[in-house]
């Protein structure tokens, strides 16, 4: 079993299984159903999810998506930190902040915020890992080939599974060096980010490798464009092409997903663990209540 501590002396337990849903605050996610049009939708969606199951919200104010631009931060801040606030002053849910920005992440922090998902492994930003380390919050760290904006222009590897795997065992590596703690380190193989559909299905197949590099699997498929491209399905019909990617990520080791539709993975997710002996309950956040700003 594996549990991450988090501010504010709570723990968040990733057995069988734990969802983060996702709250863009942004008005170009790929997905048009993920977008969130000010605080009072978001905090909606955000308690929905986590009535629904979720265990964690992932707040993002830029999008990473294919040919997306960058989000200058007084903007991202604008749109992160109300968001943040509002989600933690109605509940105990743990919050990360999906962002490669420090100055955004250290005011969400302050906000109220639990942990970071950083698309960028803590490079794009020299003053992330520091950060990271001195408040001693999870951290998600991510393989990228490439930018947003430019990343799906013909990728290529000659290995994508072990690329990825020698990338992220080196992005962990780097932030032990920074000071952040083992148990508190996520890796994410980047499904969709600067991959080829083969790529995606090569990861998906060999995430046992990827376990072995001794760190919690976050996985997030939901509606992304390589399962378009297996079933001919655009972003808003692909809810079972992601349910049955989640199921081979699941069993492949994976046992944080990052998702849009929470019930339904939920659902997936509990009978899968039970049938295959997991149990049949999600994860959940425990301990001294987390609201109001650290």
């Amino acid at each position: 079993m594996h549990d991450l501590r988090l501010p504010r002396g709570r723990r968040l337990s990733l057995d069988p299984f734990a969802l983060m849903g996702v709250v863009n605050v942004t008005p170009d996610s790929f997905y048009e159903g993920s977008r969130r049009r000010g605080v009072d939708e978001a905090l909606a969606a955000a308690l929905s999810m986590e009535a629904a199951g979720a265990t964690i919200i992932d707040v993002g104010g830029e999008s990473t998506r294919p040919g997306s631009a960058y989000v200058d931060e007084a903007e991202e801040l604008a749109r992160v930190l109300p968001v943040v606030e509002a989600i933690r002053s109605s509940s105990d849910i743990a919050i990360s902040v999906d962002t490669r920005k420090a100055a955004v992440f250290a005011a969400a922090l302050e906000a109220g915020a639990d942990m970071l998902n950083d698309v960028s492994s803590l490079v794009a930003d020299p003053a992330m890992a520091p950060l990271a380390a001195e408040r001693a919050v999870p951290v998600v760290l991510m393989h990228m080939k490439g930018e947003p904006k430019t990343m799906q222009e013909a990728p290529f590897y000659e290995d994508c599974l072990h690329e990825v795997a020698e990338f992220l065992d080196e992005a962990a590596a780097r932030a032990l060096a920074a000071g952040v703690h083992k148990d508190l380190i996520l890796l994410d193989p980047g499904i969709g980010f600067g991959k080829r559909l083969e790529d995606n299905l090569a990861l998906l197949a060999g995430l046992d490798e990827l376990s072995s590099l001794g760190y919690p699997l976050i996985i997030g498929v939901s509606r992304k464009a390589f399962i378009g491209a297996l079933t001919g399905k655009p972003a808003g019909e692909r809810l079972a092409g992601s349910l049955g990617a989640v199921a081979a990520a699941y069993i492949g080791g994976a046992r944080l997903f990052r998702v849009h539709d929470v019930a339904e993975t939920r659902d997936l997710l509990l009978v899968l663990s039970a049938c295959l002996g997991g149990g049949a309950s999600g994860g959940s956040v425990s301990g001294a209540s987390g609201r109001g700003a650290a």
